[in-house]
């Protein structure tokens, strides 16, 4: 059969859109390039380079090590704070950009360059090697130009960044987020054997459990105290090392955070507590600089200890200070605070000379001024017009005042200033130009989206939607939301745009649903629309203040923190009652009752053992789930099972145990399917199955404290049925047209299920502790039943165990489109005499009445035909899909308006950035691959 041309039209929208997706990420995420090679010493007339005061570095990365961590008085970095007072540690606070994952800030502390932002998609793919740095300059290439040796231990993302490069490593994966201890003593058993080795120039540590802690506890977890003295411990028998063992009194000790965390514990945005890490350099002979600081101390502003720096800032000073090139690709600027090493005025100059001709490369790179090259060219400074204009005036400074002094060198007191302030400046315009928009690919996604836009509004016109009044709410939520995306402040906190809107379509379904139905003067029943109304807010409002997120109040009281997390009896009780609710719900929808031949009396023995069968699959499947989730918990957050969990749990195989949850739903999944095709059971039974067995899923791959979230949404689905059904809308109730008693309720409008998934959907991802900053994905479930890194695997349990409620929500509503009743309508539905047989005939026979009844209508009348035919008929899947996929092009056309209008904004990259990738999730996997592409798959198999 040919397709229709509402087929045509539908299918071009939904096609466009990951063609939009893909268009413009490339020209909003451009892949930055850089300058191939290694530097070099250039030739000056001050001689030959300083002489270094280091020959060896130890690189001790703490993943996450806030400022406060080790600078505060509640800090366990007490040997720490005690070099900061003797003048052996001088102290810093860096300031590390967004995104604030691990690999972009790997890459500025080695480059000194800005990373990509495309870099936080590369950062979860660890099969990845585009990302590599091995040809690009790092001070890490040029130890090894020097024949450095280098050695490293911890975070693996120093081995995908650096293949080849290490003669010794010992590489750990940095998203196991469960594990604190093991991690990190797979580094530290190391330390004690490569302090004795004289064969390295550089050792880089890389220790991941104090963010691992932070993701898991937050920073105010009682395992954060012991990890900071813990690491500090490493950092006294690193420096006393040094002090001892002459091969190692030329070594520099470093110690760095990459990022820091927010009061959550994540990080991946510009929380100021994200973007302040710890940077101390350590060394005995510090000494010298007579620079002693009180510690502990209190911050100047918020995480502000000390002096600020930025974290490029490390590379051009580890280069000074162990003697090499600074790196081609460097924006960072010598620290000044270390120039007192060199006594000598010209060495002082020498060194920002050559880190300020090194960035000038980069800066004729992406400004053409004649001035960069030429001394004597015209320039007027007096008032610059561009960013170039005044880096090519702050360079001409520099230059006239060697051209003043008539070939002499210029006193360091001169021209020390103005070097400082070519390389700020230039540091400050360079980082914030770093990305080169390609415009017209910008444009051309817009205009991608925009057409999937206007063909699926094409597409409405071969749809039949009643009501049409349901439309006004759906086009004013879209209305909104584009609006929302052009406003930094309600992209970081949106979840509140959905929470409301959620709260004002529950009150407008309650309306339309007794819009005929007179006054009643007494009390609303159980099963009247008021009570139902009641119960879905009341539940809507428990859920949304079950986890706080946004930006703003992250960290902020809610049910999770301060009832579930302290009280895990509470919780565990809210669990057991989660999994028990889905075990007699599978133990009903395993075993329904065959549809295929209704008259046929029924066999009690039959339907004994056909329960009995379904209620030991249901405990098969549900308790192993149960026992993993325990025993799971039991190792990724202790603190919430306590002394209770039995001895067998502790040695749970965890990988395997997974397993067999997801092997279990597998084979309940064929069984539902094979029994739908040939067993002659109705696709609301088999839809109802199919969610409950994807519900045992959505789980396993749940945090614990949400678990109880889906008995939340449960009850909601339960109580929204009577504000979904259809209300007749050419008679009013005084009319009273007689019905059959045997004849079920009407199926809901369309547009009133696609809306309420549309903010029912949202609501649960974001009411579950998701947002749009990059720090609250949660990782901690994505390695369940996998025993490696597999991207496709991962990418998969990542994506569903963030959109868990999200896809729930969806199942629920793709029951309803493909016409299952509601649960408590099929039981009334069976009240019956003569049971569900019987119920099941009664309906047929209607049916077939109704039938006959049209098809005389249709012969008798010419234009019945003509009528009936224009628009033609087509499923409620079909007008879903229609409406979803204006939504889908519409918000998304949205956000790429909003980042490309505002892509100069200060938030471009913390707020807008991570917004679009998100959008791009919703758009994608969301829509694209589960509604388009499972959706069509389950209806085409139920009809």
């Amino acid at each position: 059969m040919a397709p229709s041309r509402y087929q045509v039209l539908l299918a071009l929208a939904n096609l466009l859109i990951p063609a939009a997706v893909l268009v413009f990420a490339k020209a909003f995420f451009p892949y930055k390039p850089f300058l191939p090679g290694l530097a070099e010493y250039q030739v000056l007339d001050y001689g030959d380079p300083p002489p270094a005061p280091f020959d060896k570095v130890v690189f001790m990365v703490v993943d996450a090590l806030r400022s406060d961590f080790v600078y505060s008085p509640s800090s366990g970095f007490k040997f720490t704070q005690s070099l900061i007072r003797n003048g052996a540690a001088i102290p810093f606070t860096a300031h590390a950009t967004s995104p604030t994952i691990t690999m972009p800030r790997v890459k500025a502390m080695t480059t000194g360059s800005i990373p990509s932002f495309l870099d936080v998609i590369l950062n979860f793919a660890e099969s990845d090697t585009t990302s590599t740095l091995a040809h690009q300059d790092t001070w890490l290439a040029q130890m090894k130009a020097k024949d450095g040796k280098l050695v490293m231990y911890g975070d693996d993302t120093w081995l995908k960044l650096f293949p080849d490069t290490f003669s010794r490593a010992d590489g750990t994966s940095s998203f196991f987020v469960s594990d604190f201890t093991q991690v990190d003593n797979n580094v530290t058993r190391h330390v004690p054997g490569e302090l004795r080795e004289k064969d390295w120039n550089a050792m880089i540590m890389h220790y991941l459990g104090l963010d691992h802690i932070g993701h898991k506890a937050g920073p105010l977890s009682p395992n954060m105290y012991p990890k900071q003295v813990e690491m500090d411990g490493i950092v006294q028998q690193v420096y006393e090392a040094m002090e001892t063992q002459s091969h190692l009194q030329n070594t520099l000790l470093v110690v760095a955070g990459d990022h820091g965390m927010n009061d959550g514990g994540n990080h991946g945005g510009s929380a100021p507590g994200e973007t302040s890490p710890a940077l101390v350099f350590l060394s005995p002979k510090f000494k010298v600089l007579a620079k002693q600081f009180e510690s502990p101390t209190s911050p100047r502003e918020e995480f502000e200890y000390y002096s600020m720096v930025e974290q490029s800032d490390l590379v051009p000073t580890i280069a000074g200070l162990l003697g090499f090139p600074v790196p081609l690709n460097n924006l960072g600027v010598f620290v000044e605070d270390f120039l007192p090493l060199w006594s000598k005025d010209d060495d002082r100059v020498q060194l920002l000379l050559r880190n300020a001709m090194q960035m000038l490369t980069i800066v004729k790179a992406t400004f053409s001024y004649e001035a960069f090259e030429n001394p004597y060219a015209t320039l007027d400074c007096s008032d610059p017009l561009s960013s170039g204009h005044e880096l090519a005036c702050k360079w001409r400074r520099v230059t006239d005042i060697f051209r003043a002094t008539g070939g002499a060198k210029p006193a360091a007191a001169v021209i020390l200033p103005a070097i400082q302030d070519f390389c700020k400046h230039a540091q400050e315009i360079m980082s914030s130009t770093a990305s080169n928009y390609n415009i017209p690919l910008l444009i051309t996604g817009i205009i991608l989206s925009g057409i999937s836009l206007a063909l699926s509004l094409a597409a409405c016109k071969y749809q039949t939607i009643k009501p049409l009044t349901d439309l006004i709410p759906f086009a004013l939520l879209i209305i909104l939301y584009s609006i929302m995306m052009f406003a930094s402040s309600y992209v970081e906190e949106e979840q509140h745009f959905w929470y409301w809107a959620t709260t004002g379509w529950i009150i407008y379904l309650y309306t339309s649903s007794t819009r005929f139905s007179p006054p009643s003067k007494s009390l609303p029943s159980l099963t009247s629309p008021a009570f139902s109304a009641l119960i879905v807010l009341s539940l809507h409002r428990l859920s949304t203040r079950w986890n706080q997120t946004g930006q703003k109040h992250a960290g902020a009281p809610d049910i999770v923190s301060t009832i579930l997390t302290p009280y895990p009896p509470i919780l565990w009780t809210l669990v057991a009652i989660t999994y028990l609710t889905v075990f007699l719900r599978l133990s009903r929808s395993l075993a329904p009752t065959p549809t295929s031949n209704p008259t046929t009396p029924p066999n009690s023995a039959q339907e004994s053992l056909r329960s009995f069968g379904a209620t030991s699959a249901a405990a098969a499947l549900v308790l192993p789930a149960f026992a993993f989730k325990v025993a799971f918990t039991a190792k990724d957050a202790p603190e919430l099972v306590g002394a209770w969990v039995p001895g067998a749990l502790e040695a749970f195989p965890l990988v395997r145990g997974a397993r067999v949850v997801f092997w279990g739903v597998g084979v309940g999944v064929v069984w539902v399917v094979g029994r739908a095709k040939w067993g002659g059971v109705g696709k609301k039974e088999t839809m109802t199955a199919l969610q409950d067995l994807l519900t045992v899923f959505l789980l396993t791959q749940t945090r614990t404290v949400n678990i109880p979230s889906f008995l939340i949404f449960t009850l909601q689905a339960h109580f929204l049925s009577p504000l979904l059904r259809s209300q007749p809308q050419s008679q009013p109730p005084s009319s009273n047209p007689p019905k059959s008693p045997s004849s079920s309720p009407p199926p809901p409008p369309t547009t009133k299920i696609t809306l309420t998934l549309l903010l029912l959907t949202h609501t649960a991802f974001f009411a579950t502790g998701n947002s749009n900053a990059i720090s609250s994905i949660d990782l901690s479930n994505a390695y369940n039943g996998t025993a490696s890194y597999n991207v496709v695997g991962v990418g998969l349990l990542v994506f569903l165990g963030n959109w868990a409620g999200a896809v729930w929500w969806f199942w629920w509503g793709l029951a309803r489109l493909c016409g299952g009743e509601d649960e408590d309508e099929g039981r009334e539905g069976r009240k019956g005499e003569g049971g569900g047989r019987m119920t099941t005939a009664r309906k047929w026979i209607e049916e077939e009445r109704a039938q006959l009844r049209s098809s005389v209508s249709a012969s008798s009348s010419p234009r019945a035909s003509q009528t009936t035919a224009n628009p033609p008929s087509h499923s409620p899947y079909t007008l879903h899909l229609t409406l979803t996929t204006i939504y889908t092009s519409a918000s998304l056309t949205a956000v790429m308006l909003a980042c490309t209008v505002l892509r100069q904004h200060l938030f471009i990259w913390t707020v807008f950035s991570p917004k679009y990738l998100f959008a791009m999730a919703w758009a994608v996997a969301f829509h694209g691959i589960l509604g388009v592409g499972v959706g069509g798959l389950v209806v085409g198999f139920v009809g």
